[in-house]
């Protein structure tokens, strides 16, 4: 009898596509931990991303609440709600992230990233993410938060914590470092909201909080819900942008010579190296794909990564290619849950990139072996160590 395969063995989180290759051959199966049936050719996973009736996001809501957790707001937040909750929270939030509430940031991101680039580069070894990949989203969600700028470390440790939550089997001492992480969370939260109805201001919180639309418990969940999607995607985004270029010195020097192929960069860093690498549902039903019976209540996991290397669907997947046209948006969701924060994740990495790759001759990887993310859901470099050419 075949061995079950396993999404979360070191091996397959440091390099996940041999799995994803094979079980695009099976279409769709069984794979642990859980027994969660994965989905992962690519007109499968749009159908599972797109379908709210029968993929229920409560299969996502229910994974990030286990048993050892008694209270997870991020459970309760919008991206686990199904319509017409997720429509009216949506809409309700949905402002914060318009083109017009970040024009309105745009310069603060550009000094930030250029704060940011100019000092990198004066090291000739540094690791990427601490130094660069991590604080640029983290303060740009304090922007939205109204926290402080040391408060970076903390968020990322939160964001670890709650994405390595769903298919894990932690030690009795994880458990117990992220149910401190949960309750450090809850107490900020709560102050910062407490805070801000006593003394508005000008950043999201007060912005929400002036609406009057949103209870407590609503409010609360959204904020835990915003600290892995503003910090982990863009983290991850910048973070595989450099491996890959790292990788592939003839494409750093072709972007350092024409900065306007950046934007396609980053798409292909999005479809190559997708910093989202999946999203859990519950099926309300027995559901057919690609021939195969999956029984209603059962968890799906949509492999995005997976889809994001489908021939079927890109030629040539496996290459990093700058020329590819059309680009996938599969990175950031499909359907009713595509990401609100994919314009300010895309323009972040942007500006980023825009301020750090003409300060750069080369970069190279310090060592090749990296410690990647331990997390169903999201995927990048840890840590990041580079030797930079200036």
């Amino acid at each position: 009898m075949d061995q079950p395969l396993h999404l979360m063995t070191p091996d397959v989180r440091a390099n996940p596509y041999p799995l994803y290759a094979e079980l695009r051959r099976r279409a769709v199966c069984q794979v642990e931990p859980g027994g969660m049936w994965a989905v992962s050719r690519y007109d499968d996973v749009v159908t599972v991303l797109k379908d709210a009736r029968r993929f229920s996001s409560a299969g996502l809501g229910r994974s990030f609440l286990p048993p050892w957790l008694e209270r997870n707001p991020t459970a309760d937040s919008l991206v686990m709600k199904d319509p017409p909750d997720h429509s009216r929270l949506r809409t309700l939030v949905s402002r914060a992230f318009s083109g017009a509430a970040l024009a309105r940031l745009e310069s603060r991101i550009r000094d930030l990233a250029e704060a940011l680039a100019a000092e990198l580069v004066r090291h000739q070894e540094v690791d990427f993410v601490a130094g660069f990949a991590l604080p640029l989203p983290a303060r740009v969600l304090n922007f939205f938060f109204g926290l402080e700028p040391d408060m970076a470390p903390r968020l990322k440790r939160w964001a670890d914590d709650l994405v390595s939550i769903p298919a894990s089997q932690p030690s009795p001492q994880r458990m117990e470092e992220i149910r401190q992480s949960l309750a450090e969370m809850e107490r900020c939260f709560t102050a910062l909201i407490e805070s801000r109805r006593a003394h508005p201001g000008e950043e999201l919180v007060s912005d929400l909080i002036r609406g009057e639309a949103l209870s407590h418990e609503e409010l609360l969940s959204f904020l835990f819900g915003l600290v892995p999607a503003g910090v982990e995607t863009t983290v991850y985004l910048l973070a595989n942008t450099m491996v890959v270029l790292a990788r592939h010195p003839r494409e750093l020097e072709r972007v350092r010579e024409q900065p306007a192929l950046i934007p396609r960069l980053i798409d292909e860093v999005l479809r190559y190296e997708s910093p989202a690498q999946s999203s859990l549902r519950l099926t309300t039903e027995d559901v057919v794909l690609s021939g195969v019976t999956i029984p209603r209540g059962s968890v799906v996991v949509a492999l995005i990564g997976a889809a994001l290397r489908d021939e079927g669907r890109f030629p040539q997947a496996d290459r990093f290619l700058l020329e590819r046209e059309n680009p996938s948006q599969l990175s950031f969701g499909h359907g009713p849950h595509f990401c609100l924060g994919a314009m300010l994740a895309r323009l972040e990495a942007r500006f980023g990139l825009e301020a750090l790759l003409p300060r750069l001759r080369g970069v190279s990887l310090v060592r090749q072996e990296l410690p990647w993310s331990q997390s169903i859901i999201a995927r990048g470099p840890l840590s990041l160590p580079l030797r930079l050419e200036t």
